[in-house]
């Protein structure tokens, strides 16, 4: 069977075609900007031709994406954006207007304003299939997956009185405490919560281009679960596994094989001593959601306080450097010898767990025969 992996970061978006007839190691891979990185560019390419700018398309990762737009409006542009593009930027679309700029308008004055001539037209998304098939193209590689998964960081959609950062963290204690695998952030394209906006604009992309099954999961769950794969994690059952993200470091500790707890943080706010502080109170169960959430953080998932000797810290993401040189024993998990795509076997992972006509199949595949047990 053959499965199209993407795991979609700020940076970069780590795809992997997933052939269940190779081993892991010779399946085919791409390293590609990320889709915000590839609207920043158009936006700035815009700005740079005094262009007047639409928006359309979907809901989609910020950050480069909206620092453009907000410069192409400090330039004294004009932006048009649909309320589904809109809704990139800020879910309050008020907020948009306000600071951005942003005139949100309705479908048909989207085609409209899209016919004119000196407009700079940005569709916003981001899972691109087409994209992402063209690119394989070039190398020969036509694609017919028998399955899609799609990993993306999702806030949630926060009721107007609620914190982004704590209603990110209901949302991960409520899934962990029903099911404390991370594949419980996985979802077959018809069981997104509603609350998981950008979850279901990936669903609604890729529904206009593939009809294939489709899995969406969070995007630090699938690395720390793809972390695993690594047999050097494998074999401390009582890992603390910590995902430092672009924008969001996330760390969960295990004890016998079994999650008990993380927390969760701003990567832009965190220094190597206070980033190792607070893995240091994760390990010891020490560590309370209402501390982390004081420090600015979203906070910390406590199911078990019961301390973990902190002998092994298994670290992911771009900047995963933050930790090396300090007092922590810190590993660089690369699952299949691949450090990038961490996020991309966590998927497969959570594919086993989701779809259960193909769990064999693909677990044979990833361990290579050996019937590996998963966390």
């Amino acid at each position: 069977m053959h499965i199209l992996v993407v795991d979609i970061g700020t940076g970069t978006q780590d795809i992997l075609w997933f052939d269940s007839t190779r081993d892991p190691e010779n399946c085919l891979k791409l390293v590609a900007p990320s889709p915000t990185l590839r609207v920043a560019a158009q936006i700035r390419q815009a700005t740079a031709a005094r262009q007047p700018l639409l928006l359309s398309g979907v809901l989609m990762g910020g950050g480069p994406s909206a620092w453009a737009a907000e410069d192409h409006h400090k330039a004294g542009l004009p932006i048009w954006a649909t309320a589904a593009a809109a809704r990139t930027f800020n879910d309050d679309l008020e907020a948009v207007r306000r600071d951005l700029g942003i005139e949100v308008v309705s479908a048909d004055e989207a085609a409209a304003l899209a016919r004119r001539s000196d407009m700079a037209h940005v569709v916003l998304k981001d899972f691109d299939y087409a994209v992402i098939a063209q690119a394989f193209a070039a190398f020969g590689l036509t694609l017919q997956p028998d399955a899609v998964a799609v990993a993306v960081f999702d806030h949630g959609d926060a009721p107007p009185a609620v914190s982004d950062r704590q209603f990110r963290l209901d949302y991960l204690a409520a899934r962990l405490q029903t099911d404390s695998r991370l594949s419980t952030f996985a979802f077959p394209a018809a069981a997104v919560p509603p609350i998981m906006t950008r979850l279901q604009a990936v669903v609604d992309s890729a529904r206009a281009e593939v009809s294939a099954p489709l899995l969406v999961m969070d995007t630090a769950p699938a690395a720390v679960l793809g972390a695993w794969d690594d047999p050097v994690v494998r074999a401390h059952p009582s890992a603390l596994i910590a995902n430092v993200g672009n924008f969001h470091c996330l760390a969960f500790q295990y004890l016998d094989g079994h999650f008990v707890r993380l927390f969760e943080h701003h990567t832009g706010l965190l220094t190597q001593e206070t980033l190792t502080g607070w893995i240091e109170r994760l390990a010891a169960g020490s560590i309370s959601h209402a501390e982390v959430f004081a420090g600015h953080g979203h906070g910390a998932v406590v199911l078990d306080s019961a301390p973990v000797g902190l002998d092994f810290v298994a670290v992911t993401g771009p900047r995963r450097a933050l930790l090396n040189g300090g007092r922590l024993p810190v590993y660089p998990a690369a699952p299949h010898g691949d450090q990038m795509m961490a996020g991309c076997f966590g998927l497969l992972r959570a594919c086993a767990d989701h779809f259960a006509n193909w769990r064999d199949e693909i677990v044979h595949a990833v361990d290579n025969g050996q019937g590996v047990s998963l966390w």
